[in-house]
């Protein structure tokens, strides 16, 4: 009997579920997209992210890589997310750490010195926004 690979998943909201790993090797996460009835938009696909990160502690959404962008919300220490891409954005220092890597999320960016992994909150170097 053929085995069939799983991907982790989160429920996002009501209804909204993300992908927070690849399905397989090969899979694209381009290719994978999720009804966003809950956001009020009918057939309206949000494009599963390609990776998963997990911040270490709580930390701040933003709406863009810098802290002087718009608070949008937050996510818990330990709490995994899907992860689109990373840039550079405002140099943060925190914990003895310095980096202006910022990783972009489905609700915004968040920075990468209060995630788990390395400099690039374990995205790969290449997946730049």
């Amino acid at each position: 009997m053929p085995t069939r690979p799983f991907a982790r998943a989160a429920l996002l909201t009501a209804g909204t579920l993300i992908l927070l790993a690849p399905l397989t090797a090969t899979t694209t996460a381009a290719t994978a997209a999720v009804t966003a009835a809950d956001a009020g938009q009918q057939d309206a696909r949000v494009p599963a992210a390609p990776y998963a990160v997990e911040p270490y502690e709580t930390v701040n959404v933003r709406s863009g890589p810098a802290r002087s962008y718009e608070k949008v919300g937050s996510v818990a220490a330990g709490q995994p997310r899907g992860a689109y891409c990373w840039t550079h954005g405002e140099t943060i220092t925190d914990n003895g750490y310095t980096n202006d890597v910022w990783v972009q999320l489905l609700e915004g960016y968040v920075s990468a010195v209060y995630l788990k992994g390395d400099a690039y909150g374990d995205l790969p170097a290449s997946a730049t926004c």
